[in-house]
């Protein structure tokens, strides 16, 4: 089957066979065989269902800075009116999947995406979720960063007067532990940079290796195990098939970078 179609939520997936080995390659129906096969093993036996886990990892809708791509860490920025439209969104995509947890960093943009998401009322906070503290890059883009550092890297160098690369990699691995102790599935609403890290803690890399990963606003990405809880892995990542570029009269990011490299030339 092509990968990149959607099967709706609600309906049956086609490829019936790939679902029963659990080799199925939709988000929405990998989750609800996992769901339905842990129910089963629940009642016909009194213990802990054999099914692993997931971590879903959703990062906030578009902010106006997100959009022209300044740094933001600490600056408490509102979503935008496509950044609340797509957050509504990523909840359509949620929509069926059972958390036992869902956990949120207390800033703004990421509160308001949950809340839109349909999960405001059972979330809860938690300050290890926050934004890399960008010091003195905060609200700068990094060509405006490489004027005065030419070689200046994020995940190498971090930030003056901000976190280093290891010290967000501590707040990641509380996360990790917080998620790991958790009975079923986890969803994290938090920002793009910190997200990176806490992937690549998840696998065990260096904090740095969040370099590898890119994300989008308002993406899901799903974080899991292969065979057991010994072999971490990234199950799904960035995916923004449920983003709409088109769902509000503004530029899109692509669009203001044209714009900025078309002043400056």
């Amino acid at each position: 089957m092509n990968p990149e179609a959607r099967v709706p939520w609600g309906q049956s997936c086609p490829n019936a066979e790939e679902l029963k080995s659990g080799r199925c390659f939709f988000v929405g129906c990998a989750l609800r065989f996992s769901a339905i096969a842990g129910g089963a093993r629940l009642k016909g036996r009194r213990h802990m269902s054999s099914v692993l886990p997931i971590v879903c990892l959703a990062r906030h809708g578009e902010t106006a800075w997100s959009l022209t791509g300044q740094h933001t860490g600490l600056t408490d920025l509102p979503l935008t009116e496509r950044g609340e439209l797509n957050a509504h969104s990523l909840g359509w995509r949620l929509q069926g999947i059972a958390f036992a947890n869902v956990f949120t960093s207390p800033l703004k943009r990421a509160v308001r995406t949950c809340e839109l998401a349909g999960f405001g009322a059972e979330a809860e906070t938690d300050r290890d979720l926050l934004e890399w503290n960008y010091g003195q890059c905060e609200g700068l883009r990094t060509k405006e960063i490489r004027e005065q550092r030419p070689d200046w890297q994020l995940f190498r160098d971090g930030c003056p007067g901000g976190e280093t690369p290891d010290q967000v990699g501590v707040r990641a691995d509380r996360i990790v532990a917080r998620v790991r102790a958790a009975w079923g599935n986890v969803l994290l609403f938090s920002s793009g940079h910190f997200l990176r890290v806490l992937a690549a803690r998840w696998l065990g890399l260096d904090a740095g290796a969040g370099n590898y990963f890119m994300l989008e606003t308002a993406s899901l990405s799903m974080l899991g195990y292969e065979h057991g809880r010994s072999e971490p892995a990234i199950r799904l990542w960035n995916d923004t098939r449920h983003v709409d570029d088109r769902s509000a009269a503004v530029p899109t990011r692509r669009e203001v970078d044209r714009r900025i490299g078309e002043d400056s030339s």
